[in-house]
């Protein structure tokens, strides 16, 4: 984005509160791939990443008076683009989230083995989750949110996202050894 970041952002953010179409444009252009990647890590598929993707600039473009300019406008903007997609996916199918575990069932990371591959490879992987698991693991290994924040935002236990989230690396691991081996 040109010039000094927050100015710029400020500008523009105004501008589509005015209405102005061009600065909605500029907008959309701006940031449509960095949320189009968040979609299509939720969903896997590209026609529903792109239905996310427009329901949630309708939303950013209906709550830019609410963001304040408090904090990162791009975190804001992610923000309602994992909401959105987390909604879409409720509203389209069930979950499938599994039973919580305790916590000192829980083994260790399998954080290691992502740094050996190419990203678009490990999303290819994380696409091959359960949805349930996939979304646990997007909103934690990805987006940094807590167990406690994961368990408001999908409805569920913290155990239960903590299960998710172990059932998800032990099969990314799986998954990630398999493609090492070839």
């Amino acid at each position: 984005m040109p010039g000094d970041n927050y100015e710029y952002e400020k500008r523009l953010i105004q501008g589509c509160l005015r209405g102005k179409v061009k600065a909605q444009k500029e907008l959309y252009e701006n940031f449509a791939n960095k949320m189009y990647a968040i979609c299509m890590r939720y969903t896997g598929n590209q026609d529903d990443a792109k239905d996310i993707l427009q329901e949630g600039f309708i939303k950013v473009y209906g709550n830019l008076d609410r963001f304040g300019f408090k904090g990162s406008f791009e975190g804001w903007m992610r923000r309602i683009f994992v909401n959105t997609s987390i909604e879409f996916l409720r509203k389209r199918t069930r979950m499938g989230f599994t039973e919580e575990i305790e916590d000192d069932k829980i083994g260790g990371s399998a954080d290691q083995s992502y740094n050996k591959i190419e990203a678009a490879d490990i999303m290819r992987y994380i696409n091959k989750l359960p949805q349930g698991y996939r979304m646990v693991f997007n909103l934690y290994v990805i987006e940094g949110y807590l167990h406690k924040e994961i368990a408001e935002m999908l409805g569920i236990s913290e155990g239960t996202s903590k299960s998710q989230l172990n059932k998800a690396r032990n099969m990314m691991q799986r998954l990630l050894s398999e493609y090492e081996r070839h």
